[in-house]
């Protein structure tokens, strides 16, 4: 075992654990099993419910969600109910909509008006402007239970028609742990003046923020999680983690250690093929010492970004293309491991549906459950939250196992380079956009923010 592996394994052995009872672990394998046990957990909850996410729509599902919300608030008055958002995507409409009439908290305030029960709907402005950051942190909480996935709540992310976006969905019950994420909401977060009511009838503008938005930032690039946790390395156990921006993240240093220990095998999910230059360097450096390598991501077309052909074309669909040519010149880098099957690159694509999978499963150990995109905006730009599992009996790998299982029946692996398309292979006018970008080199300056 070389130092570098050492003092990386070193590394995450020494973080503060929580132990975890096996039977209080659970996966769930679908969209519908996700919305179904968010309604089941809403009805259920008895004392507080935290929801967190990028956004919550107003379409059927989303209103299905605020509603079962308010359903529970009237059942117990006591009920501690908040939902943290990001604060300039609940006030815009879609990317590419225009003549927006009504926004995503115009219909929070509508809601709350009518039913006047005090839920708190909370916007988050990590940056002055969303293209620059987003409040990206995840999980749901249910009294001591923790729903943990990428999704947020919308219609595709529930499956509510014809078409779904697929997501990871880990259920976890755990005192201490639930009540460390509530804690650092409320410390970090709810406790600041820079964070604004969304479902009030006069929301507070940015401008009546910019004083205290600075600390906030300021407070969460130093945040971390408070719990009493212990020094386990042969138990079952939790360690949540956070992060904004690339110094103090512990997050994504936990993400380097990951990688930088791996022995054997390491399983990553991605739905943007678009590394940070430190993650590109550790796993080059993982392939190097003959690490086995499998690399799930989606196909352009499962990307949430794609625009189908049939329809009115924008820029930003050219991202899934841009992610497609990164994708491509990584594998014409990798071929010979790709043809020794060291290197295992499989595409997710299932009829119309989109990709949203993110997080890590290494040596059959560590299991990383996160909303982090492993991409520059998520490593430099967004604050992230994640729950890094040690599972050094392999208690749950019958799960893992089953989920690994599930997500890869929809997957096809390239076996060469030219089993990915190319430049040449795209429409004129996704061409003709690529081009023009590398001309003028804001290909680059995209994927860094996007």
């Amino acid at each position: 075992m070389s130092s570098r592996i050492k003092q990386s394994l070193s590394y995450l052995n020494n973080l503060k654990k929580i132990p975890l009872d096996v039977q209080s672990v659970e996966c769930l394998f679908s969209t519908k099993a996700f919305k179904h046990e968010l309604l089941n957990q809403i009805a259920k909850a008895q004392t507080r419910i935290y929801l967190v996410a990028l956004y919550l729509e107003a379409d059927t599902a989303g209103a299905e969600i605020l509603l079962a919300l308010y359903d529970a608030k009237r059942r117990i008055p006591t009920l501690d109910i908040v939902v943290c958002i990001d604060y300039h995507r609940a006030q815009r409409g879609l990317i590419g909509e225009k003549n927006v009439k009504s926004t995503n908290a115009s219909w929070y305030q509508e809601v709350e008006r009518i039913h006047n029960l005090g839920i708190k709907i909370v916007g988050i402005p990590v940056k002055r402007k969303e293209l620059f950051g987003v409040q990206h942190l995840k999980g749901f909480i249910f009294d001591d239970f923790i729903l943990y996935s990428g999704a947020s709540f919308n219609d595709i992310y529930l499956h509510q028609n014809d078409r779904y976006r697929y997501d990871r969905y880990w259920l976890i019950q755990n005192k201490t742990l639930s009540n460390s994420m509530v804690a650092f909401l409320q410390k970090e977060i709810l406790s600041s003046p820079a964070t604004a009511l969304l479902n009030v009838p006069h929301i507070k503008p940015f401008s009546e923020l910019k004083k205290s938005h600075k600390k906030l930032v300021r407070d969460l690039r130093r945040s971390y999680f408070h719990y009493q946790g212990e020094l386990l390395t042969q138990t079952l156990s939790i360690v949540p983690l956070c992060g904004l921006g690339v110094r103090h993240n512990s997050l994504n240093q936990s993400i380097r250690k990951l990688l930088q220990s791996t022995e054997q095998e390491l399983i990553l999910f991605t739905p943007y093929f678009n590394f940070p230059g430190a993650i590109s360097r550790d796993i080059a450096a993982l392939l190097g010492r003959g690490v086995k390598l499998t690399i799930v991501v989606g196909d352009k077309k499962a990307n949430d970004f794609y625009i189908p052909e049939d329809k009115p074309f924008s820029t930003i669909g050219g991202l899934p293309y841009l992610y497609e040519c990164n994708l491509k010149r990584f594998a014409k880098r990798h071929q010979a491991r790709l043809k020794t099957q060291q290197l295992s690159i499989n595409l997710w694509r299932h009829d119309n549906n989109s990709f949203h999978l993110k997080g890590l499963y290494c040596d059959q150990r560590f299991i990383l459950l996160t909303g982090h995109n492993l991409n520059p905006r998520a490593w430099r730009l967004d604050v992230e939250n994640g729950l890094l599992i040690d599972d050094p009996k392999q208690q749950l790998k019958k799960l893992m196992d089953q989920e690994l299982a599930q997500i890869m029946a929809h997957t096809r692996r390239i076996e060469d380079v030219e089993d990915i398309e190319g430049l040449q292979d795209y429409p004129e006018h996704v061409r003709k956009l690529l081009v023009r970008m590398r001309r003028v080199k804001a290909d680059k300056l995209v994927q860094g923010i996007i």
